[in-house]
């Protein structure tokens, strides 16, 4: 273990602030002093074990472990002070250190269960690595089971409907602060996340051919991307450079002070947006599903919005294909088509005078088309009647004067007189027709 670890942890409560780089508040509600004084050999295989940990995790990562192993080795030698070392937790000692958690109080009311299972999973990490790495002060196995981890919910990301993010971007659109405007604007139309776009570097745009590119740096998964830019991106980068003049901190957007902008900044700008769109709360991540459904709405495959967001597996980029199922989709449509000619059929309905109505009814709402016919009931109004013949757009020709007689014809047989004059005109418009 090394000195300045030891020194940061078991002293952290004559520090001031105490192990801010790594715990959530200045003053833990268990110090690592404390776990020292009632079982120094616990406190310090976990010390040695936080130590190695930041040599290959980021700081958060860390941080995560820390409260884990904290909140665990303080319950732990808080319910039995006979366990003072790793090498003696058991496994009633997991089963109580569950119980105790599942009565802890949480933002609402008791911790979540994402919180839950991930302060587990924590710990079985630790348990697993120490056993591997052969610590001296290890249990002979991992006390933490899989059956331990409480069911997880698997709700759908939330996003914007195309009507809601169209209000939401044009707020965006006529926001007169400059900086911020883009701000909003590269998570909008990139899916990137607030870390990432707070560490974008001045020179990130690039182009390649024809193409303008936006390098997106290493993040939350380790992995740094490129990603196409949308013209608005390129001209409001451009435009941006162009008023700031050089960047002294080498990052694309900074504060006024010159550091990064934290989540809870960015996430204010997103709500006073939406806020003026008047489309109830928003927050940042949203703007990032909500690109990731409309691409998967619109046709775009699961391995270019894996790329595009940067995932690591598809399983993360599986979540969204459960939003759009176009094969569930298509499926429920061809079966209710089915469904809906059974209920249309006539020889079902019964033999009198209302039959007999909507047999008629049945029979006249029909309209022959190029190649089939429409059986949209007359009473159902339908802003596509001759759709396409109405078009300015339309271009017919001599060869079509069959079809279009016979469609009049069908017309005139079921009385349709704006049909009629339709048809009429197209085939007196074609030359050489008498």
């Amino acid at each position: 273990m090394s000195a300045s670890f030891a020194e940061r942890s078991f002293a952290d409560q004559l520090l001031t602030p105490p192990l801010v780089q790594w715990t959530a508040t200045a003053r833990p509600e268990i110090t690592w002093a404390e776990i020292a004084q009632r079982a120094p050999q616990m406190a310090s295989t976990m010390a040695t074990y936080l130590d190695q940990l930041t040599v290959s995790a980021r700081p958060g990562t860390v941080g995560a472990f820390d409260i884990a192993l904290r909140f665990f080795a303080g319950r732990v030698t808080e319910a039995d002070p006979s366990c003072v070392s790793i090498a003696a937790v058991e496994r009633h000692h997991v089963e109580d250190f569950k119980r105790w958690q599942a009565q802890r109080p949480g933002r609402n009311g008791k911790l979540s269960t994402t919180t839950i299972r991930h302060r587990l999973g924590l710990l079985r990490t630790f348990f697993e690595r120490i056993i591997e790495w052969g610590y001296d002060d290890a249990p002979a196995r991992v006390p933490i089971f899989p059956g331990d981890f409480p069911k997880l919910d698997e709700p759908l990301p939330k996003f914007l409907d195309d009507r809601t993010m169209a209000r939401f971007m044009a707020a965006v659109a006529a926001d007169p602060n400059q900086r911020r405007r883009l701000m909003i604007e590269l998570l909008a139309r990139t899916g990137m996340r607030v870390g990432e776009m707070a560490a974008l570097e001045d020179d990130a745009m690039v182009q390649i051919s024809e193409t303008f590119w936006l390098r997106i740096p290493v993040g939350k998964l380790h992995n740094d991307r490129y990603v196409p830019l949308h013209p608005i991106l390129v001209d409001l980068i451009t435009e941006y450079r162009a008023t700031r003049g050089p960047s002294r901190s080498g990052y694309l957007v900074v504060r006024n002070d010159g550091h990064p902008f934290d989540r809870r900044t960015v996430h204010r700008y997103v709500a006073a947006v939406a806020k003026r769109a008047g489309v109830g709360h928003v927050h940042p991540h949203q703007l990032r599903h909500t690109l990731a459904t409309q691409a998967i709405n619109r046709g775009m495959s699961l391995e270019a919005i894996a790329a595009l967001l940067g995932h690591r597996t598809m399983r993360m980029t599986m979540t969204y294909a459960r939003i759009s199922d176009r094969t569930v989709a298509d499926e429920y449509f061809r079966v209710t088509e089915a469904v809906e000619a059974n209920y249309g059929r006539t020889d079902a309905l019964p033999d009198d005078a209302a039959g007999a109505n909507m047999r008629k009814l049945a029979a006249d709402h029909r309209r022959m088309l190029g190649n089939g016919m429409c059986t949209r009931p007359v009473a159902l109004d339908c802003s596509f009647e001759s759709a396409c013949e109405r078009c300015n757009f339309f271009e017919t020709g001599p060869q079509f004067v069959p079809i279009l007689r016979r469609q009049r014809d069908h017309a005139t047989e079921h009385g349709q007189e704006d049909r009629i004059v339709l048809f009429d005109r197209l085939i007196k418009d074609i030359d050489g027709d008498p």
